[in-house]
């Protein structure tokens, strides 16, 4: 079987999980065009007539189609009309219904064209439940909006086509550490633990409650070493200097990871990884960390509570001021106890990686067809 696989916004998570349907699927091929994760509004808007002018792909050679729910399916079948042969399911990774957080000009056109998208494929596929849920929730309160033309129970026939299946984390997450001595230095149980914040350095990862927290922390002397990670774009929040400078006698290292293997090191000798998110549909940052070895400290809001217990969990606040005194209430008895820290295992996510999940995504294709 031969797969078209369409990515409109080809950020990082977005291609992991298409490299790994690539890699990992047995007796499917998948063949990925992918556009650059820049110029949000462009893509968006523009995909269909991108994928469209592409002479690299000719719709006769496949059998079904998969796409990213930044495409412009719609659009995309009536400027390629060979497309509309092809059996089609559309995987969000995230929903526009209530993404960005901000409202924008921009906003209505991103919740239609999820809509659009979503009703143009036979197969709606979620990477959480959360995802699923925020979808219909606010498109359907999207367009009670609207002032005529919306037909009772628009959204009926797509909640009866819609799954979730997570994106699968890579395998060799879960492969045994190689056996290395650890340096003296962090053979002692009792040594400060070491937190790491592995995001995105944007605004809705919400650094300030993050730095916040340890800005209040230090101030107190409790003791902890510092992990900065993540991808940092043009504009990063102030925040990210002012912390450098702040907590510089904590920090172990703060930037981009050059190299994978440099990432993965990191996130192997980290104790905790935390969250502050304000958006997160799935949350593979976290997800990466816990599986090399991470106790992960969430808000109990968004995808979280999908995957992880309570216990993982720290409570969530809209208010900036409430969200930061929780967080800090939350680390400082673990900080304050690294011992029993080290002593808990991380929660098991094994039934994520690619090997217990490409059957279903098989599945999922192969019904296609």
């Amino acid at each position: 079987m031969k797969v078209l696989l369409l990515s409109a916004y080809h950020a990082h998570s977005h291609a992991q999980w298409a490299r790994g349907l690539a890699e990992n699927l047995e007796g499917i091929e998948v063949d990925i065009r992918a556009l650059p994760a820049r110029h949000f509004p462009w893509r968006v808007r523009g995909n269909a007539l991108s994928f469209a002018t592409d002479p690299s792909f000719d719709a006769a050679e496949y059998e079904a189609l998969l796409v990213t729910s930044m495409v412009d399916l719609a659009t995309l079948r009536g400027l390629r009309p060979e497309l509309c042969r092809l059996p089609t399911a559309v995987y969000f990774h995230e929903n526009q219904a209530v993404y960005p957080l901000k409202e924008s000009r921009d906003r209505a056109h991103y919740i239609i064209t999820n809509l659009y998208t979503a009703m143009a494929a036979d197969r709606v596929i979620f990477n959480s439940p959360f995802n699923q849920r925020t979808f219909f929730e606010g498109t359907e309160a999207f367009l009670k909006k609207m002032p005529d033309g919306v037909p009772p129970g628009a959204l009926d026939a797509l909640r009866a086509r819609a799954q979730v299946l997570p994106v699968p984390l890579p395998d060799a997450l879960f492969d045994p550490p190689e056996d290395v001595e650890a340096p003296a230095s962090e053979r002692d149980p009792h040594r400060p633990l070491r937190l790491v914040w592995n995001h995105r350095w944007e605004h809705d990862k919400d650094p300030r409650a993050f730095f916040e927290a340890l800005f209040a922390l230090d101030a107190q002397g409790v003791d902890f070493r510092l992990v900065v990670l993540g991808p940092r774009f043009r504009n990063a929040p102030p925040i990210f200097a002012q912390a450098r400078q702040r907590l510089a006698h904590r920090i172990d290292h703060f930037g981009y990871a050059e190299t994978r293997a440099d990432y993965l090191n990191w996130l192997r000798r980290g104790d905790i990884v935390v969250s502050t998110a304000r958006q997160e549909f799935q949350g593979l940052a976290v997800m990466e960390a816990v599986a090399l070895g991470c106790r992960p400290l969430l808000p109990a809001r968004l995808a979280y509570p999908d995957f992880f217990d309570a216990r993982w969990l720290y409570s969530s606040h809209d208010g900036h001021e409430a969200q930061v005194q929780a967080l800090t209430g939350a680390l400082e008895p673990l900080l304050r106890d690294p011992a029993g820290v080290r002593a808990l295992s991380p929660p098991d996510l094994s039934s994520l990686r690619w090997e217990r999940q490409k059957w279903e995504y098989s599945q999922l294709l192969n019904s296609l067809s």
